[in-house]
């Protein structure tokens, strides 16, 4: 069998700790319950996973309170809470070319139906947006301005701390949009504290720098601004059941019908295992270095390579994620290519990023994606390139 080098870790890490197996493995079989659903032992035990949860996300985001995050089953389904739930008639949001479809989608469908306006901020040729551009794109009915911490395309990094200084700065708390992140390429890899970015809603999937399993992702609303945010999905909590109407206390209120509590403890159990004894803030530098120097090393990598076009370059790449074009070749036949005769698996289109192609200047079906991890080594990122100049010979 051909060994299998895996460089899509902005999709989804692999391969996922033992860890993390073996504690989905030890709920379902030995401690299985629903949490709030009753007042035995393992009903208990599975609630305190939960809660267990919920305050080692909280240490590695910065929040203040572990009642400020929300549990979702993935990245898009916390951004659609966090959209859909603050979004309402007559407001106006702003966001990037760089936001990925479960951000653009969302806004998108308010635009079509009327209910909300929206300006989408330009990005330039590295994919980066300029703080002065979304500010200046504020106006007094804008409730909201959404940006991504980091594009899935080329891994640029947006100044997200910046933007929320500023707008701390510039409007009085009555006035303030909020600042809404989406954190999926980063939580997990990058340190990025929403108390000291001034950040009031963040999302972000559990799968990916969060070291959980597929299907696991959350919501954190600053406390402040939970009182600006309705539920989205109704059911029953646990709680209050003889009421027809949502608890309204958050996290509870997002929170309906029965939690995936054993993919929620596999997620738990490889978040801890991510700082072995030290605290979130060391385990995110220590992974924002590694993965600085891999990014480093694919992009001088590729950059060496006859017939390969890197898109995008951001001027300072800090993920190791990189969008390239092959002479030659359509982006999709490279990737097939790449897996069938080197075992390499990368992705190839538009990754489901709608506006951020033209200002790089992707070619019509999008590029060739190339991700890598903290467990990705030099020695996959070789044989990445010998294949990629054997493709361009």
């Amino acid at each position: 069998m051909t060994r299998r080098i895996y460089l899509d870790h902005a999709a989804t890490c692999y391969p996922k700790s033992p860890l993390i197996l073996d504690a989905m493995h030890e709920f379902s079989t030995q401690h299985e319950a629903a949490v709030g659903r009753g007042a035995y032992r393992a009903s208990q035990q599975a609630g305190q996973i939960i809660a267990r949860l919920r305050r080692e996300i909280a240490a590695w985001i910065g929040a203040a309170d572990d009642q400020e995050v929300s549990l979702h089953s993935g990245g898009t389904a916390a951004l659609n809470a966090g959209l859909l739930g603050i979004l309402t008639s007559g407001d106006h949001v702003v966001t990037t070319a760089a936001e990925h479809n479960s951000v653009l989608r969302p806004l998108q469908h308010l635009v079509a139906n009327g209910s909300i306006t929206w300006t989408v901020v330009p990005v330039d040729a590295q994919g980066q947006v300029s703080v002065d551009d979304v500010l200046s794109a504020v106006t007094p009915q804008t409730r909201m301005v959404a940006v991504v911490h980091a594009a899935n395309v080329n891994g640029a990094v947006q100044p997200v701390e910046a933007i929320g200084r500023r707008l701390v700065d510039q409007f009085d708390p009555p006035a303030k949009p909020l600042l809404f992140i989406d954190a999926a390429q980063t939580f997990g890899h990058l340190p990025l504290s929403v108390t000291q970015a001034h950040i009031d809603v963040l999302a972000a999937p559990g799968h990916k720098g969060g070291s959980g399993p597929l299907g696991t992702g959350f919501l954190y609303v600053r406390r402040e601004a939970q009182d600006r945010i309705r539920p989205t999905v109704f059911g029953g909590t646990g709680t209050r059941s003889e009421s027809l109407e949502m608890p309204n206390d958050y996290p509870a209120s997002f929170e309906a019908g029965n939690l995936n509590v054993p993919a929620y403890a596999g997620w738990l159990a490889g978040l801890r295992s991510r700082r072995a004894g030290t605290s979130p803030q060391k385990a995110l530098e220590t992974s924002r270095d590694l993965l600085a120097e891999l990014a480093s090393e694919l992009y001088r990598g590729l950059e060496q390579v006859p017939g390969v076009r890197v898109i995008g370059r951001p001027r300072v790449p800090v993920l190791p994620v990189a969008s390239i074009a092959i002479d030659g070749f359509a982006a999709g036949d490279a990737a097939m290519i790449l897996d069938s005769e080197f075992g390499i698996e990368v992705r190839s289109g538009l990754h489901c990023a709608a506006l951020i192609h033209p200002a790089i200047k992707s070619p019509d079906d999008g590029t060739v994606r190339i991700s890598c991890g903290e467990t990705t080594t030099r020695e996959e990122l070789e044989l990445l390139f010998d294949a990629l100049d054997q493709l361009c010979r």
